[in-house]
Parts: structure tokens; sequence; C-alpha cells
């Protein structure tokens, strides 16, 4: 259970490239494919400084190392194919869940048929569930499904928002394949944090033009899902409730000023 050149491909492969410091959807200074200070390498020197593809796969390439030593420390009394290590690596990486997902639990208990079952409940957002059946896939069924290539974002606003119609793929195995042999670790700014929970997951591309989704984590058991959830539910439970309010104050208004409604 180690990061080599297929693990890593396979998580850059649901992921989006950002030469540049930018804010994630969470407002976090995030750089690269995902990465953030938790790293120990501090990412707004590259406020507006756009790196080399081969720098950004070398820090990656050692970002992701570290985390996956959480991958490795949940699973070390359960070894794991190299396909299965790399499901679970890309799975922590964008959720930050491996010690908490419950198909985890099952699947060291021996129970696949839940196990997988259980791994589809991380589908929020919808958008997410490709990059989800295709981590499932490998997981259970070793099929790989990367093809040497990502999603990169050429271009950063003022506001440090990735523009989202700068989307290109763009083959990355030769530059990926070099920074494994790569012996000089990055500069640290401070102690990294590898067990920090990610305050929002990592980027995840829909379709090349198209703006990145994460992953969000699955509604507690039980807790009901409500159509009026959200900023639109949230204005609409508002409405109903000042129509009720208007229709209260009517029924008690005087027959007299309201001819239309009495008998």
């Amino acid at each position: 259970m180690r990061v080599d050149f297929d693990v890593a491909m396979e998580v850059a492969a649901h992921e989006a490239l950002v030469r540049q410091a930018y804010r994630d959807s969470a407002r976090v200074l995030t750089w690269c494919i995902g990465m953030t200070n938790a790293t120990g390498h501090r990412v707004e020197r590259y406020i507006g400084k756009p790196q080399s593809l081969q720098h950004c796969m070398d820090i990656y390439v050692w970002a992701l190392t570290n985390y996956a030593e959480q991958v490795r420390e949940v699973f070390k009394d359960h070894p794991l194919t190299q396909a299965q290590f790399a499901a679970a690596v890309s799975f922590h990486w964008n959720t930050g869940a491996i010690r908490r997902a419950s198909w985890v639990r099952h699947f060291k208990a021996g129970d696949m048929a839940k196990a997988r079952k259980t791994f589809m409940d991380w589908r929020k957002p919808p958008e997410i569930m490709e990059r989800r059946r295709k981590e499932r896939d490998l997981f259970f069924d070793g099929i790989w499904s990367n093809n040497g290539t990502m999603l990169e974002y050429t271009r950063v606003h003022g506001n440090l928002s990735p523009d989202w119609s700068s989307g290109r793929v763009i083959n990355v195995e030769q530059e990926l394949r070099a920074a494994f042999l790569k012996t000089e670790p990055p500069t640290l700014d401070q102690l990294p944090q590898p067990d920090a929970k990610p305050k929002a997951p990592t980027l995840s591309p829909e379709k090349p033009a198209g703006k990145p989704i994460s992953a969000r984590e699955p509604d507690a058991p039980g807790k009901p899902t409500s159509p009026s959830a959200g900023k639109g539910g949230g204005i609409l439970a508002a409405i109903i409730a000042i129509l009720a309010a208007a229709g209260a104050l009517i029924a008690n208004l005087p027959c007299d000023l309201l001819e239309i409604w009495c008998g």
C-alpha cells in the first residue's frame, strides 16, 4: 500500500489543476490539486504566480504521499490491493472521511455487499456520482479509469476565483512520472496537519468546460430531507409564513369591511 504513479494518476484524473493560488468554494486559499496550507507548504506564495506543471506535480506527489498515511493507518490490519488503496486514497483526498465512513467499517467486518452499497452514500451533490462510481468499481472490481489526463483551469480572476471558462484537458503523465524520481522535499513553512478535516472537499471536474464540483457528506441516518432545504426553500418558507399571517389578519377584520367575504 504505497503511493505510486498509478495511485497518483487515478486521483489526479478525478481532480482539477490550477497552477496559481485560488480560493475554493469555502474561500480557502488553495493551489495545485486541492492543496492548502494544511500540507505544511504555504500556498500564498503562489498568488498571481503560476508554476510549471512539473513543480505542481512534484508538490502534489509529496502531499498525496503524506495524506495517504491515514489510509494506511485505517487499513493496517486489512491489507489492500494497489487498486483498493488507490480508490481509498482518492475517496479520502476528496472527502477527508476515511476514518468515519461506514463503508470502511463494513469492509473491515467482511460485509462486502454492505460496504459496496454504503460506499455510494457519499453522493452529494449528484454530480459527484460519476467519480464515486469509478472509485467504487476500482475498490471492489479493480477497474482503473484514468488515461493520463486531467482537467486544468488556466486563468484566475482578480478575486482569486478560477475562471471556469478556461478549463482544458491536459496530459500530465510525463511530469507525474518524473515527480516520483525527485528526492528533495519541498519547503515547509509550518508543521503539516495531515489529520485536519478539510474545510471543503477537493475539486472534482464534471466536464472539461464545467465548474468543478465537490463531494458533501451524506445525511445522518434518519435525517429527513426536505424540498424547502437551502436558500430557495428558506425564501419559500418565508412567503408561506407571510401569506398565513395575512390570512389570519383578514379573518379577524370586521365583517362590514369585508363585504365580499361576508354572507
